[in-house]
């Protein structure tokens, strides 16, 4: 076993990965920009490197920055968390060369599952269905154009490598495909440095549900079960639960076994993310392969409260040559868990990120209900990085008992000093079709008008924000109008962008 990992992030995925290092008698190095000199995961890591200034691009993406740090601190192994180099295949790649431990997939595996059209060919190869698609070799608008009378409209276009439903459009008639299409690449090219486009047909009203797969260098694999996460916005996902209502015993055996034959097909190892379309309900929906995540997911923690399995030192053995320690049968479901993200960020102002010191922070404290954060009181936002703030985790013995818990924990978690994103998702998880479960990837577009006019959820955050800013003896004028919600913005909102 490694006695000491470098954690390539920052955020609430650093300082998870760091608990799990104290847990396991690890030593932990955080590293950070100018910018996070004096965030949380720097303070509770046994030790903490600079790595550059606040931009990503010349700290936490600096391949040869994080390097530096790993050897400098004698850490030999890295754990890239998720987003910044994480799927990044020349990274672990370097540090194979570097003989460091990459806590994840092989450079030749990630690379495999991390192109959309050959991660395509390793599914169809497993006999997983796929989504009628194609990245034409001439990747002209004429020939996009052609593709995607093949493939059928509406399409969808999407970049080649990456993720994250950047540079992801919406087809609906040729006519329209030249301007997405110059969007698309632009996109593209800023944020994954190619412009090549893939051309899927677009499943209308359809679920996202992925599978967590584990595999071990000892040629074992398992499914750790399902996630439901089609509440997105911009592809993005905002909650998501486990196990998912669509999901009848035999659908869910079914995608398991394909999940885990794609990892097996592609030589996987580690922990990763196999994700499906699903149309319909119960046993007679139909799912597609979509993409593999080669690395941990945001909402992993939902996963680990339903089957007890610590994914992130499952992560860490891995790695450091362990079998897995279960085989399929011995992995089971008990109970619910909903996963809400906490952003800072404006719903009424087309999500805008907001940035600032956090003023106030009481993170609730009840049975069932986990956060995971990344900020404490007197933290500062930063503008130069993705906007999460924390992750409420709700478990209950059923679906209606998770939500109802999440609900009472987010009315008990008041955040002063920016405006946050929660009484969006209170109004969510009390929306009726949510409630019944009946849920597809845009849900947030058709159901913008119920969720910007609920005024209760404002009303629910003003109250447990003032008997907080009592308790800490913080009186109103000390917050910026921006953190008041006293007078919700959502009651004000005319157009939700979804």
């Amino acid at each position: 076993m490694f006695s000491k990992i470098l954690i390539a992030n920052r955020g609430e995925i650093a300082v998870r990965v760091i608990r799990a290092c104290r847990e396991m008698g690890i030593e932990s190095v955080a590293i950070y920009s100018e910018a996070d000199a004096r965030a949380l995961h720097t303070t509770l890591a046994d030790a903490a490197v600079r790595v550059g200034p606040a931009p990503a691009a010349e700290s936490y993406l600096s391949i040869q920055a994080v390097l530096d740090a790993a050897r400098a601190s004698g850490a030999q192994a890295v754990h890239p968390g998720y987003g910044f180099l994480s799927e990044n295949a020349e990274f672990a790649a370097a540090c194979a060369d570097a003989g460091i431990t990459f806590i994840g997939p092989s450079p030749q595996a990630m690379a495999l599952v991390g192109s959309k059209t050959t991660a395509r060919d390793v599914a169809a190869r497993a006999g997983v269905p796929v989504i009628p698609g194609e990245a034409p070799a001439d990747q002209s608008d004429d020939a996009l154009l052609a593709a995607a009378a093949r493939v059928g409209f509406p399409v969808l276009l999407k970049p080649s490598e990456g993720g994250g439903g950047i540079g992801m459009k919406v087809v609906l008639t040729p006519d329209a495909l030249p301007d997405a299409a110059a969007q698309a690449r632009r996109e593209s090219v800023a944020a994954f440095g190619d412009p090549t486009l893939y051309v899927e047909r677009l499943i209308a009203r359809a679920r996202h549900v992925e599978f967590q797969i584990l595999a071990d260098h000892h040629g074992h694999a398992v499914h750790v079960f399902e996630r439901e996460c089609s509440i997105q916005r911009r592809h993005q996902k905002v909650v998501e639960e486990t196990p998912s209502v669509a999901l009848a015993p035999t659908l869910r055996a079914r995608m398991g076994e394909a999940a885990v034959r794609i990892a097996h097909a592609a030589g996987y190892t580690g922990a990763g993310t196999v994700e499906f379309l699903v149309e319909g309900t119960g046993d007679s929906a139909a799912f597609y392969f979509l993409e593999v995540n080669a690395r941990l997911q945001v909402e992993h923690p939902i996963t680990e409260e339903v089957t007890g399995l610590d994914l992130v030192r499952a992560q860490i053995g891995i790695a450091a040559g362990q079998p897995l320690p279960w085989s399929q049968a011995e992995i089971g479901q008990r109970g619910h868990a909903i996963e809400v993200r906490i952003y800072a960020e404006d719903p009424a102002q087309g999500y805008l990120p907001q940035a600032g010191p956090v003023l106030l922070y009481r993170e609730p404290s009840m049975p069932g209900v986990r956060v995971d954060s990344g900020v404490s009181q007197g933290s500062e936002v930063s503008v130069h990085y993705d906007p999460l703030l924390a992750k409420l985790i709700a478990r209950g013995e059923t679906r209606d008992a998770a939500r109802r818990r999440a609900l009472a924990a987010l009315r008990s978690f008041p955040i002063l000093g920016l405006r946050t994103n929660q009484a969006l998702l209170l109004r969510i998880l009390q929306h009726d079709r949510f409630v019944r479960g009946e849920l597809d990837t845009h849900f947030l577009e058709q159901e913008h008008e119920a969720l910007a006019n609920t005024p209760a959820a404002g009303r629910d955050l003003a109250r447990a924000e003032a008997v907080a800013r009592a308790a800490a003896k913080i009186p109103r004028s000390d917050a910026p109008a921006a953190s008041a919600r006293g007078a919700d913005p959502w009651e004000r909102v005319t157009a939700f962008r979804g």
